[in-house]
């Protein structure tokens, strides 16, 4: 796990993610799957595509009957665990990662189900 300033050097500490809001446009990473900027932006500063990866394989799993999935990504030494739930506490499905590199040692994405796409974003562009 990286300090806050090589985050910082990284654009990858809080104020960084923090300014998406919203987005400009959307990119596709399946045919059900769309990325905001900023979930891009991780993806491409992280190196991390394998965590949408994994966010759009259990959304299938999941199903659309609850339009909004929250993940968390919790970093524990070199291994991981993402937990995927309804916002309201209610896990839908949990899935440990044996090694990652991944800079951060926590994050929350969002996923929203728009009727056609699964659209995943940070929380500042919910």
């Amino acid at each position: 796990m990286k300090t806050q300033d090589q985050l910082a050097a990284l654009g990858l500490d809080h104020s960084s993610l923090a300014q998406f809001t919203g987005t400009l446009e959307y990119h596709r990473i399946g045919r059900r799957y769309l990325l905001t900027d900023g979930t891009r932006y991780l993806s491409e500063r992280a190196q991390c595509w394998w965590i949408m990866d994994a966010v759009a394989s259990h959304l299938d799993e999941i199903g659309t009957d609850d339009w909004f999935v929250l993940v968390r990504v919790v970093v524990q030494g070199r291994a991981a665990i993402m937990i995927y739930e309804d916002g309201n506490g209610k896990e839908h499905a949990r899935q440990t990662i044996p090694y990652t590199d991944f800079p951060i040692g926590e994050i929350t994405l969002y996923a929203c189900w728009d009727g056609d796409h699964w659209v995943i974003m940070l929380p500042s562009e919910y």
